[in-house]
């Protein structure tokens, strides 16, 4: 059976090392939602040490704080995220969006509805 060609576009981020993607972008959306760095990662399915990790990685790469973070206690805890992480999680979802708008336009100039034919298996 023949199977439908079609791009997959993933923007990265880097300095020297990569810095933000859309594993970094997927966390501070969750973070976001759920105001809650431990919340986030459950939600990904993600150890919350992994988590913080790459928000810890993030930040490094970018030289900029992303999420805010109170310690539990009477009131509990929470993350949000900082301004500049408003801004840099929005700048990069746009500019992914524009890229994949783009390398559709291009792909279908390109590849049109070609199709592509299994390998059959042995």
């Amino acid at each position: 059976m023949a199977q439908p060609l079609h791009p997959k576009v993933t923007i990265r981020l880097f300095t020297d090392e990569k810095c933000f993607g859309p594993g970094v972008a997927a966390l501070l959306i969750q973070i976001r939602e759920h105001r809650s760095l431990r919340a986030a990662a459950q939600a990904m399915d993600m150890a919350y040490s992994k988590a913080w990790r790459i928000l810890k990685q993030a930040e490094a790469g970018l030289e900029t704080k992303l999420v805010c973070s109170t310690t539990g206690g009477k009131g509990g805890g929470g993350a949000h995220l900082t301004e500049e992480g408003e801004v840099i999680l929005q700048a990069y979802l746009d500019y992914a969006a524009e890229v994949e708008s783009f390398a559709v336009k291009q792909f279908e100039i390109r590849f049109g509805s070609r199709k592509i034919a299994k390998k059959a298996e042995p």
